[in-house]
């Protein structure tokens, strides 16, 4: 058996200083077990070639199977390294304001558009824009700041992708389904745009993170399906002095609102002072929602951001639209600002 070791660690030894590549190493001392392994299972006992090599195959199936084993947890600890890159260590690259033949065509019905142009694209090429959940809301919201040419665009979600969410969450595939929803939706968004930076963090958005996060950001839109969230990110933003753009859905209905007390109007927590109590708002598992809705309103802040980040028309600072797509209607409400709010009234 030593014998067929050392043969086995020569071949390996002489091919890495004869430049082979690693596969075809592998390859060749693979060759080489799979004929000691034969000629245990073929040849007679006491037969010398048998003795030579160990006298049993069950030792060799033994070293092949860990070997196996080995290769794989190499592998998969190599994909989770690779994807799993902490909030703290990801670094945000400040893009080019240049844009390449392919971009110019590929943005040219928003640079005709007489309140984008070419400054407005500009503007969005360096832009910074940060989307918690990348489920209904998000996926929609992802994939048109994408296209869009938003230059870097930060995901975080702790959620996988589950079979019941392709019935809305369009950014994800049958094929994903397992997959933590940050890659797959960067697959998808770089398939979309590959000259958009994407950011996953596949985490739950904390106290302890949220801070350093949102301040890597010009913007954050909010899909998020629970209060906490919504608060948290509230707090944040307000915080820091970021615009939030939050949505929200229930069956055939949605909403949306820009909150950024820094410049006008009120904070998300003017409006919504404390959570409701439970089995007041159910979730979308609890309530059910028609397929597209998420679309429809996650594609409605996508155009928000965009009207945010280059200052185009009128953002709905102050305002929040309704949309019912049971009956094909929308209505806009004013919102004001709570002189007693905890969370912005001194802004």
């Amino acid at each position: 058996m030593l014998l067929v070791l050392a043969l086995a660690a020569g071949l390996w030894g002489i091919g890495h200083f004869a430049g082979v590549s690693r596969t075809a190493r592998v390859v060749s001392v693979s060759a080489l077990l799979l004929g000691v392994i034969i000629a245990q299972l073929s040849l007679p006992d006491q037969h010398p070639l048998r003795e030579a090599t160990g006298g049993s195959a069950a030792m060799w199936f033994i070293l092949v199977g860990f070997a196996v084993l080995i290769l794989m947890y190499g592998k998969v600890l190599k994909v989770l390294r690779n994807r799993a890159v902490p909030v703290s260590t990801q670094q945000i690259t400040a893009p080019s304001d240049k844009f390449s033949e392919t971009e110019l065509d590929r943005y040219a019905r928003h640079i005709v558009l007489r309140e984008l142009g070419g400054p407005g694209q500009k503007r969005l090429k360096q832009s910074r824009v940060l989307v918690i959940g990348a489920g209904g809301l998000g996926a929609p919201a992802l994939q048109y700041l994408a296209a869009a040419g938003v230059g870097t665009i930060g995901v975080i979600d702790d959620d996988v992708v589950e079979n019941a969410n392709l019935q809305r969450q369009v950014i994800h595939r049958d094929a994903d389904i397992g997959m933590p929803k940050v890659f797959s939706a960067q697959q998808a968004m770089l398939a979309q745009n590959p000259n958009v930076d994407v950011l996953p963090y596949h985490r739950r958005l904390t106290e302890e993170i949220a801070e350093d996060l949102f301040s890597d950001f010009d913007l954050v839109l909010d899909g998020t399906d629970n209060f906490e969230t919504r608060y948290l990110s509230n707090r944040t933003a307000v915080r820091l002095g970021k615009p939030l753009i939050s949505g929200a859905l229930s069956q055939w209905e949605g909403q949306l609102s820009v909150f950024d007390p820094a410049t006008t109007g009120p904070c998300y927590q003017c409006i919504f002072p404390e959570a409701p109590a439970a089995g007041l708002a159910p979730s979308c598992a609890e309530a059910g929602v028609i397929g597209p809705l998420p679309g429809v309103v996650g594609s409605m802040m996508a155009v928000e951001a965009i009207k945010v980040v280059t200052g185009a028309g009128q953002a709905l600072r102050g305002e929040m639209l309704i949309y019912d797509a049971l009956y094909g209607e929308s209505r806009k409400i004013a919102l004001t600002r709570r002189a007693d709010c905890p969370i912005c009234c001194d802004k």
